[in-house]
């Protein structure tokens, strides 16, 4: 299986399975002598972790990082950092009903003609519990570009949309419900419609944004390395994310020319942003800001249609602890891959 590497010099490899003994990664490019705040990584691991409130999967992971090298007296010291993450609590038997059958919409079917067989167990690689070990290479990605500020949060779950522009949210706000929306008005609507889809045996989608600010000018690649093509590429490498826009968006495409262009001010900053903070692939300096939309989770606790191994439809429930909306354990997630994208760009400019 190819495809578990991303970056160029600051480059990460992820590695294990839902089910198996331990998640894991190697994060090769990392500057020495960048003192790490382990505890920053445990919250980021925390934000993620299942089990963590009422609306997600109970399935119970401390998520606790082991690291194994690149760290000596609490910096970095220039060689691969490697790194283990413990599988704790499994129920593989939860998985036993689909050991010959694909469920709908799940990787399964896909991974046995291309492997030749598969993991089961909760999807073994394709499981979203990959994304762990990215929340670990983001949260040194952050600790490498302090200055830079990102923050994703939940803009939408279902039909229900927060349309209030970003400038008027406060951020310290993102952490202070289970739905992590920093209006809280539109998080307890959320909430309770997430409770009602979960009684219903159901699952729901959502959309998670993100603003990055502080980006100095110069990051990004042209013409096949842009940083909005790198950040989308990041984005749509997440398990469930079905699109990913930034700036003014498919919005963009209403309007015209002389509504869409961003005018300057002497300084270079624009009065006003729909370029989301990237012109030409390259960064401006503006805040960068984009969208990214997850489907609802595939497993859902109602009898649906599934093929077997032997090519007969069979009926079949879902099992297990799973989320009945991903989007709030995606925000970290989010927040990850963008700081992974921009590490990566900011080694590169560096040598030039």
């Amino acid at each position: 299986m190819a495809g578990n590497s991303y970056g160029t010099l600051y480059k990460v490899t992820t590695f294990g399975e839902s089910h198996g003994e331990a998640l894991g990664g190697i994060i090769d490019g990392c500057p020495s002598g960048i003192e790490l705040d382990l505890e920053a990584i445990e919250f980021e691991m925390s934000r993620r972790k299942p089990g963590q409130s009422a609306i997600v999967t109970q399935r119970k992971e401390p998520d606790a990082v082991q690291f194994l090298s690149g760290i000596f007296e609490g910096k970095t010291t220039g060689t691969p950092i490697g790194f283990i993450i413990p599988n704790t609590n499994q129920k593989s038997d939860d998985y036993s009903h689909i050991k010959d059958n694909y469920r709908p919409s799940h990787a399964d079917y896909v991974y046995d003609q291309k492997y030749g067989f598969r993991d089961y167990r909760g999807g073994g690689r394709s499981s979203a519990r990959e994304t762990a070990s990215r929340v670990v290479a983001g949260a040194i990605a952050k600790q490498m570009l302090p200055e830079i500020k990102i923050n994703a949060y939940v803009s939408s779950v279902g039909p229900i949309h927060l349309d209030t522009p970003y400038q008027d949210l406060d951020f310290s706000k993102i952490e202070s419900n289970p739905v992590r929306c920093p209006d809280e008005k539109s998080a307890a609507i959320m909430e309770e419609y997430i409770r009602d889809i979960r009684k219903q045996g159901d699952t729901v989608g959502g959309v998670v944004s993100c603003v990055i600010k502080n980006v100095p000018v110069g990051l990004g690649e042209p013409v096949f390395d842009k940083l909005h093509a790198e950040l989308g590429k990041a984005m749509l490498s997440i398990n469930a994310v079905k699109g990913f826009e930034y700036g003014s968006g498919f919005s963009g495409s209403e309007m015209k020319g002389s509504e869409h262009n961003d005018l300057y001010n002497p300084d270079g900053t624009t009065k006003t942003n729909l370029s989301g903070g990237i012109q030409g692939g390259i960064s401006n300096g503006m805040d960068i800001y984009f969208r990214v939309a997850f489907k609802p989770v595939a497993t859902i606790m109602q009898t649906q249609d599934s093929l077997d191994n032997k090519g007969n439809i069979t009926p079949m429930t879902g099992k297990g602890r799973h989320d009945p909306c991903v989007v709030p354990r995606a925000v970290p997630i989010v927040e990850a891959m963008a700081a992974i994208v921009l590490a990566d760009f900011y080694l590169i400019n560096k040598t030039y």
